[in-house]
């Protein structure tokens, strides 16, 4: 008797229902399967947050099948199969059953089929190869995929080195399922087709790197995959030298023990070097968004200095001159060397600075450019010198909450200058 995954609330929703009724009234029973994520993390009790879907039709019988049903069909990859179904406000992704022509290792094409196990040939890994009916029943074409699923086995389908060669971003892939399903030694031929194979990265686009990387990142742990990569040469190949490994694992442990939320942004800041320029050249590179560009390149400055023993007034003059964002990245970088540094102790420091950051509101400066006007100072360049020079005594007085003392300190500073 085959085995099942039941009836699971993800399942029997009405949008998906309305999506699969659509299908079966166009291709039949069983034209249409759960595939891939969904039904992996149904087996080994994860969250299911996708569901996709595989099925024997064609993209333009299921493009008709969904307008017969009066629900939106969005030709989100018809070349390779793929069209969103949209119910009820929700996307669905159907993509036909496929196998490939023809690969490069950054694209392919490929022929439709109505055959299950040739499309579960052409996928990447056995555990993202299962599917599953309607019913629950489960299919498993590889015959391994259910196994390594819940023996947290990442393991190419079929030949690792044919499988890399498609696509060199299954490399990358490698790596990221290793850190959010792995479990126990990697398998010895993926590794080594991936090590072998790693020079390839170099062929792939920017944003489907960065984009892998990420999520790679955003894993609750993934110190040992990055090890792993850092130790089979595939870091190398997509991050600037020299990586910094123990920063970046004294971050994760600190989320961890800290209950931190997981920040893939912050920790790929962590892994780089101490170098602003060439963070911003790396992530322009690898085409990450502007504020993602910034955000990392902040983090990495080598000003202010932060240490534990910060007192109160020199943590708001930070916060002041950085913004919360910054501020608190930096705080978790100097904190997560000093516990690679073995300097726990510490620990009740550093979360009170970051405490103290979030709880605390910085001042709008009291003055404007008409005050420093109105004292004397000619309309031009000099109106922005003496504001900076007040603003720097207004900070140095620790944000000193008195506009009358703040306008005497104008004034003096507008006598002591020559127009």
């Amino acid at each position: 008797m085959s085995e099942s995954i039941g009836q699971r609330p993800w399942m029997t929703a009405p949008q998906l229902n309305a999506v699969l009724d659509a299908l079966e009234a166009a291709g039949g029973a069983d034209c249409a399967r759960f595939v891939g994520g969904c039904v992996r993390n149904t087996v080994i009790g994860r969250p299911v947050d996708e569901i996709d879907i595989a099925t024997r039709l064609t993209p333009q019988a299921v493009t008709a099948a969904l307008q017969a049903a009066k629900l939106k069909a969005v030709p989100t990859g018809v070349e390779h199969g793929t069209v969103t179904a949209v119910s009820g406000g929700k996307p669905f992704e159907i993509t036909t059953l496929r196998r490939d022509v023809a690969t490069d290792g950054r694209r392919a094409v490929v022929a439709f089929t109505d055959d299950w196990g040739e499309d579960a040939r052409r996928r990447d890994f056995t555990l993202n190869a299962l599917y599953a009916s309607r019913d629950g029943s489960l299919f498993d074409p590889t015959g391994h995929g259910l196994a390594d699923a819940r023996a947290g086995r990442i393991v190419f389908v079929g030949e690792a080195s044919q499988r890399v060669r498609e696509d060199y971003l299954r490399i990358l892939r490698f790596f990221r399922f290793l850190a959010w399903y792995g479990s126990g030694p990697p398998d010895a031929a993926a590794l080594a087709a991936c090590e072998a194979l790693r020079g390839e990265l170099k062929t792939l686009s920017a944003e489907r790197v960065s984009k892998e990387l990420l999520k790679l990142l955003a894993a609750p742990d993934p110190r040992g995959a990055v090890a792993l990569m850092a130790r089979a040469g595939v870091l190398g190949e997509v991050l600037p030298a020299p990586l910094d490994l123990e920063r970046f694992e004294g971050l994760v442990a600190i989320e961890e023990d800290q209950l931190f939320e997981t920040d893939a942004v912050l920790r790929l800041a962590a892994l780089l070097p101490d170098d602003q320029l060439g963070a911003a050249q790396f992530a322009e590179r690898l085409r990450f968004s502007n504020a993602e560009r910034d955000r990392i390149t902040a983090a990495l400055a080598p000003t202010p200095a932060f240490k534990s023993w910060m007192s109160p007034r020199e943590i708001r003059r930070a916060l002041y001159q950085l913004g919360p964002q910054a501020f608190r990245d930096r705080a978790k970088l100097a904190w997560a060397r000093a516990a690679r540094a073995g300097r726990t102790a510490t620990t009740p420091q550093w979360r009170g600075m970051i405490a103290l950051g979030e709880g605390w509101t910085a001042p709008a400066f009291p003055l404007t450019g008409q005050d420093v006007v109105a004292a004397g100072v000619p309309k031009g360049p000099m109106v922005g010198e003496v504001l900076r020079e007040v603003e720097a005594w207004w900070i140095d007085h620790d944000f000193i909450d008195d506009k009358l003392s703040t306008i005497e300190k104008l004034k003096a500073v507008a006598q002591g200058m020559a127009f």
